[in-house]
């Protein structure tokens, strides 16, 4: 079967939007434009801002979106710098944005891309491929602690300082260049127990390594920091993550904006003047269903929180 082309949790995030047919929109990562599809369709004199740090997604949308042309606008960008692309456009407010994590399906079925381990390519995981950092680089250059910390920090890989010395002593006799390449010298370094598991010896390594390369975390956490304060009152905020560390920085600046005060607790009263910028709309996060998970597995990982400006 194939998945690529399924956005994850699209009732659920046009729901959680609720949108106005004049309202101004924000889909942060437009991917193959699943989600963009619905919220244009929803809008008449409405504007939809559709931002992707891969011109191929932009390309592959311009066709999807075409019959909306006139309230669709396409823009390359990093989502991370959300502050500085609606203000190139114009746009001082937004009713709501919608932010769908991580590496979009498109790109990791796509085997030139070097996003999988599963299939032969050149080690790149740029998911911008006019940045300048690949995973070549990152593999054949970084120190032996650096891919350490990496391994270990965005992977959460147990067996990070034996793979990440195995790197180094492969590296050394010639570069590695491929993605089988590189999941053959991680297999190797793990042991007998490890190759036992379900998942791919090699996954949790390829995670990291690609979210070095695209500083995904710390994108995420500038995204965040910008989106707030950019959403009109009563607007609503709505990111889809997949894995725990994404996960934790959502959930955890959307309570912080939430709360407001960032006093002590033992403050008798609030000096710090901080009131809550949101309102969270469910504590926890929403997931997919069964029906979902039967027609797309790749949405068993996903969680979707949503919260209201003030």
């Amino acid at each position: 079967m194939n998945f690529s082309h399924r956005p994850v949790l699209l009732a659920e995030c046009i729901e959680a939007l609720r949108i106005k047919p004049e309202g101004v929109y924000v889909d942060g990562t437009l991917g193959r434009a699943g989600h963009s599809l619905e919220i244009a369709r929803r809008l008449s004199t409405g504007r939809l801002i559709c931002i992707d740090r891969d011109q191929a997604a932009l390309d592959a949308a311009a066709d999807k979106l075409s019959a909306y042309g006139d309230r669709v606008t396409l823009v390359h960008g990093n989502f991370d710098r959300l502050d500085k692309l609606l203000t190139d456009l114009g746009i001082s407010g937004v009713d709501g944005m919608l932010f769908d994590l991580g590496v979009s399906s498109p790109q990791l079925d796509d085997p030139s891309r070097g996003f999988s381990y599963r299939n032969d390519a050149p080690l790149d995981m740029r998911m911008d491929q006019t940045d300048t950092l690949t995973a070549r680089t990152v593999v054949n250059e970084w120190p032996q602690e650096e891919l350490r910390r990496i391994l270990f920090q965005y992977g959460e890989e147990r067996y990070a300082p034996a793979i990440a010395a195995a790197i180094v002593r492969a590296r050394d006799k010639a570069p590695i260049e491929t993605t089988l390449e590189l999941a053959e010298v991680i297999r190797s370094a793990m042991p007998a127990a490890a190759l036992r598991e379900k998942q791919h010896p090699a996954k949790r390594s390829f995670q990291a390594i690609r979210i070095a390369v695209n500083d995904e975390l710390a994108a995420v956490d500038r995204m965040l920091t910008a989106a707030v304060p950019r959403l009109n009152p009563g607007g609503r905020l709505a990111v889809i993550s997949f894995h725990s560390l994404e996960d934790r920085i959502v959930k955890n600046a959307l309570a912080a904006a939430a709360k407001g005060c960032t006093c002590p607790p033992d403050f008798p009263v609030c000096v710090c003047g901080k009131t809550p910028q949101v309102k969270l709309i469910s504590k926890k996060p929403i997931v997919s269903g069964a029906k979902e998970l039967e027609e797309n597995p790749r949405a068993r990982s996903a969680k979707l929180r949503v919260a209201e400006k003030r």
